[in-house]
């Protein structure tokens, strides 16, 4: 089955539609292992830049743009429209809110392994800043889009107290191994603060982190082990490399 569903990234024609998981450009030819979600925006104080990222080029077939006036409409657009296989580019992480909700609503068992330099396990009681984007992983764990044993959060260096205690009490680690055991498939949460901040413009860089080349062979990793449901970009300034993001979903093999 196939539909009409995305502009082409090549030949800039609303030709390229979704067959099974992936993308046919029926102008051009070209094939495309995912459909480009846009979301943005950014939920909290001072986040235009992060906004304004999610307009970066991607390689990929452009299936939707998601704006709408509150995180809870963007949430749930972005979980009725995803495509078979989304690539989310958006603004801050709430973008992955509404992935997750999607996602967990088709067949089979979905892990989350989530890239991010901070923890985004906050409530609104917990937080201090009360930036939403600090608190997302935290409401899809709420609403029972993934659950805890399922979850890994890699590469996080600046936690919450409280986050670090909520961390204790459900299970949640870095180990990705056991996240995916039992599960059918996964979606990647990929703040790309994650990353030391010489590799990549990012909105909220922390020291430390993994290069692009280290970061490349853990994806590598989670796709040789589950199916790649799919995968969020998000924390993004305007100047970021377009080349490192297609470099990363790729590794993906997305």
């Amino acid at each position: 089955m196939s539909w009409l569903r995305a502009r082409c990234p090549d030949c800039r024609t609303l030709t390229a539609v979704a067959v099974g998981d992936e993308y046919q450009c029926h102008s051009c030819g070209r094939e495309f292992a995912a459909g480009l979600v846009r979301v943005p925006r950014a939920w909290g104080r001072g986040g235009e830049a992060m906004a304004e990222a999610a307009s970066l080029p991607l390689p990929y077939p452009e299936a939707a743009v998601i704006a709408h006036d509150t995180l809870e409409e963007q949430t749930a657009a972005l979980a009725a429209g995803l495509p078979p296989r989304p690539l989310v580019l958006g603004g801050c992480c709430c973008a992955h809110m509404g992935a997750i909700r999607g996602l967990s609503r088709r067949p089979g068992r979905l892990a989350v392994v989530w890239l991010d330099s901070h923890g985004d396990l906050n409530t609104p009681e917990s937080s201090p800043s009360g930036n939403p984007w600090g608190m997302p992983l935290r409401a899809a764990i709420d609403e029972g889009a993934v659950r805890c044993e399922d979850v890994a959060l890699v590469g996080s260096r600046s936690l919450d107290p409280p986050e670090v205690a909520f961390m204790a009490q459900a299970g949640i680690d870095e180990d990705v191994d056991r996240a995916l055991a039992g599960c059918d498939r996964v979606y990647v949460a990929l703040d790309c603060d994650v990353l030391r901040p010489d590799q990549l413009a990012c909105f909220m860089p922390e020291p430390g982190g993994p290069t692009v080349d280290a970061l490349v062979e853990v994806l590598g990793g989670i796709a040789r082990t589950l199916p790649v449901a799919g995968l969020g970009l998000t924390g993004l300034r305007p100047q970021a490399d377009p080349a490192v993001l297609a470099r990363l979903a790729a590794a993906l093999a997305l």
